[in-house]
């Protein structure tokens, strides 16, 4: 026997204040008639009165609280075996982790707020494996494809600015890496979702998304950042800005987020471009896209299902509380005629 939401058992808490309640009603009542003289014959001059009747009603009216209780916990005993199967597609999130994505064009900084998007993706899955991949002047597999949605945020708090050592921003490495990721050659049921600023440094980036078309892979590009520019800051190991990236010839460089880039990666593959928000609206429009693709059968296991039994405590409890409507507080006349008699 268990209880599959005891949660609610909480609520005995309130049973618990009930019980003192009706004592202190009932203890009361008897002090109000001790002050007009002896209880015992007050009772035999008020033959109605019953404390004993008004202690039953109480106790039954608690016991069907109770059986509420024990139905609001979903009672449950027995098992049985029963093979559960969860279908979902494959995605994998592609993060840029180039010295741009330190720019401040979107609060707190690109990064931050580009983690802030996979949290959001991760909270709105419902049954989809998920997979993380980060990149910059190279890419590589951060997380592989799980369905432990707690294990991949784990790995998403690692990814950061100067986790890869080789800096740029290879987005078509980046592709190539998801798609390896995918480990299957099956060419449906294939979403990658890329956060970057666009600025692509290796001109493979058409090449690689025709190749994910090929592979079945559709991609939802999220541009993290602004088409305006923003410098990109210079942090010393505790994080504090002092100074900006400068060229060469020691002027300032500005990072732009170049939509065209991502664009033709989306329209390519059969995706779909987005700009990320405050508001991050754009999830649920990538969210929307990925609930209408066909899904395949991730997983079948055979799970112990239990078997529910909240319909016994919930049948009680439905009499209980009938039973003290019907029950009155005062004595039978049969009763009283035995008390007047004695």
């Amino acid at each position: 026997m268990r209880f599959a939401a005891p949660q609610y058992f909480i609520l005995l808490g309130l049973i618990v204040v009930l019980a003192i309640f009706y004592i202190w009603s009932i203890t009361r009542k008897k002090k109000v008639l001790e002050r007009f003289g002896d209880l015992f014959l007050l009772l035999k001059t008020s033959p109605h009165i019953s404390f004993a009747r008004q202690g039953g009603k109480a106790a039954i009216l608690l016991a069907g609280i109770l059986f509420v209780v024990f139905t609001l916990s979903q009672l449950q005993c027995g098992t049985h075996m029963e093979m559960m199967k969860r279908e979902g597609i494959d995605i994998i999130i592609a993060i840029d982790v180039s010295n741009s994505m330190l720019a401040e064009d979107m609060k707190p900084n690109r990064i931050e707020k580009a983690r802030q998007e996979v949290r959001g993706i991760i909270d709105r899955l419902q049954g989809d494996r998920i997979g993380l991949v980060a990149f910059a002047g190279e890419a590589f597999i951060q997380c592989p494809l799980t369905l432990d949605y707690t294990a991949a945020e784990i790995f998403l708090d690692v990814i950061d600015v100067g986790l890869i050592p080789q800096q740029g921003t290879a987005i078509g490495d980046a592709i190539r890496k998801a798609n390896e990721a995918f480990e299957t050659q099956e060419r449906k049921h294939k979403v990658m979702i890329l956060l970057t600023d666009g600025e692509d440094h290796t001109g493979q980036v058409i090449a690689e998304a025709e190749e994910a078309r090929r592979q079945g892979i559709k991609i939802f590009p999220i541009g993290i950042g602004s088409v305006i520019g923003e410098p990109i800051p210079v942090v010393d190991r505790q994080g504090n800005r002092v100074g900006y990236k400068k060229d060469d010839k020691g002027e300032m460089i500005i990072t732009k987020l170049d939509e065209m880039t991502l664009q033709k990666v989306a329209l390519t593959t059969g995706g779909k471009y987005y700009h990320a928000t405050a508001g991050e609206m754009e999830l649920d429009k990538v969210y929307d896209e990925i609930s209408k693709m066909e899904k395949k059968e991730l997983e079948g296991k055979l799970m112990m299902q239990y078997e529910d039994r909240f319909q016994y405590p919930l049948l009680l409890a439905i009499l209980l509380i009938i039973l003290e409507f019907f029950i009155s507080e005062k004595r039978r006349n049969r009763d009283i005629k035995e008390n007047e008699n004695a």
